[in-house]
């Protein structure tokens, strides 16, 4: 039975309780991985949408706005942690496993290659039922979202990287900060402020561009947001760029690059290597 406490975990002891969750995580049955990563992507759409809606006409000082955006985004999160999901940035910490030699490196892939793709699957339903359920029509939210999609995939790749990359080490350390809590309360707290962070930022995560690319890709076809679209953007509006192949090369794929370094590398990695890294080598 373990002790009871009400502190906070140590950091060290938040090492070893990841190490032991990540080997947990890699050795899941596929199908419940599936099924959590597609709950997951659709937890993390829907914290985009409601980032999409309350920031659609605030008419607060942008600072404010995206304050405001990234507290509501953190939903998203929340719902990963405390409902249980299976989320591919928070899984770039079972790198912490890996390297320590408690699952081998085709057990990494597995998990990371099927949450990935569950967690498209979940995205891409929340486009679906969001736009059938007319939601975009209010207000301008649909010209928002438009908006949104645009704008991401006009980074350029190494730009879209370092925003990954960024975007990965507040995610993850939220993950992270939620293992030393024993409370529901405690681990909404942790995941508010880094969350909050990346998105005020304007830091790239690469499940939620599942959703808010696709959704502008779709809503690019409705001729009245487009042209509501362009008038919001001064009468000019370039959307050369929003394709499938936009999306996925332009963006998915350098963002996804960049959550990995930043995750796995930049806080998996360098944790590994200040807490468990005597231990293993003992």
């Amino acid at each position: 039975m373990e002790h009871f406490d009400i502190d906070a975990y140590t950091p060290k002891e938040i090492a070893a309780r990841v190490e032991k969750a990540g080997v947990g995580k890699a050795n899941m049955e596929v199908g419940a991985m599936f099924a959590l990563a597609a709950l997951a992507g659709a937890f993390i759409a829907l914290g985009a949408i409601f980032y999409t809606f309350v920031t659609h006409n605030s008419g607060l000082p942008l600072g404010l706005n995206q304050l405001l955006g990234g507290l509501v985004f953190c939903l998203g999160l929340i719902l990963v942690v405390v409902a249980g999901a299976e989320l591919f940035t928070g899984n770039n910490l079972i790198v912490m496993a890996c390297v320590s030699g408690d699952i081998s490196i085709s057990r990494l892939l597995r998990n990371w290659g099927i949450v990935y793709i569950g967690n498209f699957f979940g995205a891409l339903l929340m486009v679906a039922l969001i736009y059938f359920s007319n939601h975009w029509s209010f207000g301008d939210v649909g010209v928002r979202a438009l908006l949104i999609a645009n704008k991401k995939v006009q980074l350029g790749f190494s730009e879209a990287v370092v925003k990954g990359v960024l975007c990965n080490i507040l995610v993850c350390l939220a993950v992270w900060l939620t293992f030393a809590c024993r409370s529901v309360s405690g681990k909404i707290l942790a995941i508010l402020f880094p969350i909050t962070a990346f998105v005020a930022l304007g830091f790239e995560h690469s499940i939620a561009n599942m959703y808010f690319i696709p959704s502008g890709l779709i809503l690019m076809q409705n001729a009245e947001v487009v042209k509501a679209a362009a008038q919001l953007s001064g009468g000019l509006i370039d959307l050369s760029q929003l394709t499938v192949s936009g999306f996925l090369f332009k963006n998915l794929l350098p963002v996804t690059l960049g959550n990995m370094l930043g995750g796995g590398g930049l806080v998996g990695g360098v944790y590994w290597f200040i807490y468990l890294r005597q231990s293993k080598n003992k």
